[in-house]
């Protein structure tokens, strides 16, 4: 009787501890990986220089949509760099700037 009995307890405990314990892992084992860095923010919005153009999409020969005026804030939304090199940005000009225009454009890409 004694021995059945302790058996019996072995396997509640087992079967007790197989049951809890994957319930603290995660699906498909551990993460090992490092946690992921975010890009820190420069400080403040991205300044337009003097002739700068917002295009349709990442080309040189894009349609052109809106002349931007010399220091215009701009907010980067991504980059993209071309098979030959070049690094466009896809901007959003800042929403307090043309309120006077409202149908103006206000995002688009510029050379970078």
């Amino acid at each position: 009787m004694q021995a059945s009995l302790v058996t019996a307890m072995r396997w509640s405990w087992l079967l007790g501890v197989a049951l809890l314990a994957p319930a603290a892992l995660p699906a498909g084992g551990a993460d090992r990986r490092l946690p992921e860095v975010r890009r820190r923010d420069g400080g403040g919005p991205l300044i337009s220089g003097s002739h700068d153009l917002l295009h349709a999409s990442p080309r040189v020969n894009a349609p052109s949509l809106r002349r931007l005026d010399l220091g215009t804030p701009l907010r980067v939304l991504r980059s993209w760099r071309c098979e030959n090199g070049e690094e466009w940005l896809q901007v959003e000009v800042a929403s307090t700037v043309g309120i006077d225009h409202p149908g103006a454009v206000q995002r688009g890409w510029m050379h970078g």
